[in-house]
Order: structure tokens, then C-alpha cells, then sequence
């Protein structure tokens, strides 16, 4: 396709990348949250499990969607994006955002945006060592990152654990 052919269906590059970004920040959407259970954050266990749930969910979008995900991990907070694609991204990021300030309420660890921070750079690290090949990626591996990642954010849920040899 010529590079002026596109701009029959775009008004210009950024209406291409913001149709471009809602449709994959949408597959994203759908892979986290469709059917995921509200976090039990009165139980460690039932915290923990949410948590590896979300991890796996997350896991399983950047392997099967590796495009999609490079691309919102690329573009994440750029100033082009328009007002719906920043509504979009606010869907995704609102529950999990609360979820984890209950979670920090409850238990310590990082402030929230710290915490989200954080994790989103750890796993995106996993992800690109693994294209770059530094890392053999697998469910195993990306259920380790994922323990990791937990006693991270969740260190007096993890502490306690240890104190009681589970």
C-alpha cells in the first residue's frame, strides 16, 4: 500500500495511532478483566491469588498478542494519544489501581503508582529479555517473575509467610 493510501482511512498519523492504540489497549482490556473475580483483599491467600491470576492473564496477552503488546508497551503515555484512547487506558488502569491501594492499605509495600510503576517495567523487562533472547520464556518463568513481582509489592504478606514457614 503506498503511504498516501493510508490517509484515505486516517485523517493523519495520529488518528492512525490512537485506532491502532485503542484497538490493541482493548485487547488488552479484555484479556485482564473479562470474567476476573473481584480481589478477596481481606485473605493474604485470596490477595496473592488475584494477583497471580491477573500475572498469568497478563503473561499469556504477551505471548499470544507479542505485537499488540510491544506496541502499547512502546507507546504507553505519549502525548499524541487523544482523549478517548487516555478514557481507554483509564479503564484498564482504574481497577487495578484501586484493588492496589486496598491492597497497600491493608499490607504496606509501595505507594500505589510506585507499585504499578514497578511492576509494568519488571514484567516488560521479562518480556523484552525474552525477545532479545537473554531469557528463555516460558509459564514457569513467567510464574517466578510473577512471585517476585508479588513479594515486591506485597512484603508484610510475604514476611508473615516466613514467619509462619509457610
Amino acid at each position: 500500500m503506498a503511504t498516501g493510501s493510508v490517509y484515505n482511512y486516517f485523517a493523519d498519523k495520529n488518528d492512525l495511532v490512537n485506532q491502532v492504540y485503542r484497538a490493541a489497549k482493548q485487547q488488552l482490556k479484555n484479556a485482564l478483566l473479562t470474567g476476573l473475580a473481584s480481589p478477596n483483599l481481606d485473605d493474604d491467600d485470596g490477595a496473592e491469588a488475584w494477583f497471580a491470576e491477573l500475572w498469568k492473564r497478563m503473561s499469556a496477552f504477551a505471548l499470544a498478542e507479542p505485537d499488540a503488546f510491544r506496541f502499547l508497551e512502546m507507546q504507553d503515555h505519549v502525548e499524541y494519544l487523544d482523549a478517548e484512547s487516555r478514557t481507554l487506558e483509564l479503564s484498564v488502569l482504574g481497577p487495578l489501581f484501586l484493588a492496589g491501594k486496598q491492597l497497600h492499605d491493608r499490607s504496606g509495600g509501595p505507594p500505589i503508582d510506585i507499585a504499578i510503576a514497578l511492576l509494568w517495567g519488571a514484567f516488560v523487562g521479562v518480556v523484552k529479555a525474552g525477545r532479545l533472547g537473554y531469557l528463555r520464556i516460558d509459564d514457569k518463568k513467567l510464574a517466578e517473575a510473577g512471585t517476585a513481582a508479588w513479594r515486591l509489592i506485597a512484603p508484610d504478606v510475604t514476611s508473615k509467610r516466613r514467619k509462619k514457614g509457610t
